[in-house]
């Protein structure tokens, strides 16, 4: 039987060289990895030089060949560190010249002459950097280079962004101030327009009568006195729907009372409906000499001289003065009767709480209070056309227009152009009628004065052949 040999010397060395080489070839590919990892985040880590010995054999051709691959990395590295370099030293030129900028407005000398310095240093910085590269003279550690690097952009983005927002704030300063000057200029405006309205609606419009003579009244100038009339009228019927809105008033059912079936192309569109109910309770009675007030005592027909003379005495008085002056006379009657039909007492309630002006108007009183003078406003502008009126060459007579009739153009005017829905008016069944009227017209001889009408379209189905 043979006996087992042990192994021999020359394989035990041949066993350990190959276990020595595949040692080294772990070690050089976790070295290569680390390189291009820290790479990556810019900082470069160089493998060792040394080599591990190797017991009985000369050193591994493969591993000798790493040495240039290790000085590219190197060269590679400090190539990189470079390129941060100049980035960096960009960016802080853009800070730099940004806080240049900042400093021309508002001037600060200080402030430019720092940031000129500093764009001056970092081209000089640039320019060594050129040269040292172009001698190759560049004498880098590309870890601490690429970390300096680092810092000085994110300092220099640092400062750009400051700049930013300090030129934000600035112009949300500038802008701030802006609006208040256009608020400023706005309220002025305002306050203007309202003194202005003030002078038109006190004797602007009528001021043309101070010298006017009689005989030269023709229709024109009552369809200015109209006109005046009507401008109060809105503004007390805006200030009573914002009572009725206070007083949690439905403002849809309340329009639906007046005009009962009145379909509104818009919620606005409700004020027409109160609009027309205050010119019709304030211009009933119209066509009597005497509006409808006068006593049995003084029902005596005036002329139309003596109307045109009462109308220039009133056409300039304070209406609340002129009242509390003169209680007795037509206008405080007129004024008194249209108000109680006006001002329904469970309106007056729910408005004020109380009947207290009710009870100072039946007592021959005038309250003083901004929704009565409003009112006593518009009731002596309408005394004033009815003054006119009378006052006139030719008889004058007021119509009003029955719902559902079609549109004349001849005898109404369109209230608004809103209340017609223009794709439907083209179709050839719609059909146009009145929904009901809002200023009623008038007829002075052969010159009509058109009303004014809320129109609603109204679709026939088609004739079937």
């Amino acid at each position: 039987m043979e006996t087992i040999k042990p192994k021999s010397a020359l394989t035990n060395s041949n066993n350990k060289s190959r276990l020595a080489r595949t040692f080294e070839k772990v070690i050089n590919l976790r070295t290569a990895t680390k390189i291009a990892s820290s790479n990556r985040v810019g900082i470069c880590v160089l493998a060792s030089q040394r080599k591990l010995p190797h017991h009985g054999s000369t050193p591994d051709r493969k591993t000798s060949s790493h040495a240039p691959n290790n000085s590219m990395v190197k060269q590679k590295a400090v190539l990189e560190a470079l390129l941060a370099k100049v980035f960096a030293s960009v960016t802080s030129i853009k800070a730099a010249y940004a806080e240049l900028q900042l400093a021309q407005h508002p001037y600060n000398s200080d402030a430019i002459q720092a940031s000129d310095q500093a764009v001056v240093e970092e081209l000089r910085a640039l320019s060594e950097v050129k040269r040292k590269f172009l001698k190759k003279d560049l004498d880098l550690s590309p870890q601490v280079t690429l970390m300096l690097a680092e810092i000085q952009e994110q300092q220099s983005l640092m400062r750009t962004y400051g700049i930013t927002i300090k030129k934000l704030e600035s112009d949300v300063e500038e802008k701030g101030s802006d609006i208040a000057l256009l608020r400023k200029q706005l309220e002025e405006c305002t306050t203007f327009n309202k003194s202005l309205e003030k002078k038109l609606n006190a004797s602007g419009p009528l001021s043309m009568f101070d010298d006017f003579q009689f005989t030269k009244l023709n229709p024109s100038h009552f369809v200015q006195v109209l006109h005046f009339c009507l401008r109060s009228a809105r503004s007390f019927v805006k200030m009573m729907v914002k009572e009725m809105e206070s007083a949690k008033w439905d403002l849809d059912a309340a329009a639906k009372t007046i005009e009962p079936g009145a379909v509104f192309a818009r919620e606005s569109h409700k004020c027409f409906a109160f609009e027309s109910f205050v010119c019709r309770t304030m211009l009933e009675g119209f066509d009597s000499p005497d509006f409808g007030v006068a006593k049995d005592s003084d029902s005596k027909r005036l002329d139309p001289e003596q109307h045109f003379n009462t109308f220039k005495t009133l056409k300039s008085v304070h209406p609340k003065s002129f009242l509390a002056q003169n209680p007795s006379s037509s206008l405080a009657r007129f004024t008194r009767t249209k108000y109680l039909n006006l001002v329904h007492a469970k309106m007056e309630c729910s408005f004020f709480g109380n009947l207290n002006q009710r009870k100072l108007v039946t007592s021959s009183g005038f309250p003083n209070t901004a929704f009565f003078t409003a009112f006593a406003e518009m009731s002596r502008r309408f005394w004033l056309l009815h003054c006119l009126g009378f006052s006139m060459h030719e008889q004058v007579s007021i119509f009003q227009v029955k719902k559902d009739c079609s549109f004349s153009e001849i005898y109404m005017e369109n209230v608004t152009e809103e209340s017609l829905l223009s794709g439907e008016i083209n179709d050839g069944n719609v059909d146009v009628r009145v929904s009901f009227t809002v200023v009623p017209g008038f007829k002075i001889g052969t010159t009509v004065i058109q009303s004014q009408v809320y129109l609603s379209p109204v679709i026939t189905p088609p004739v079937s052949r």
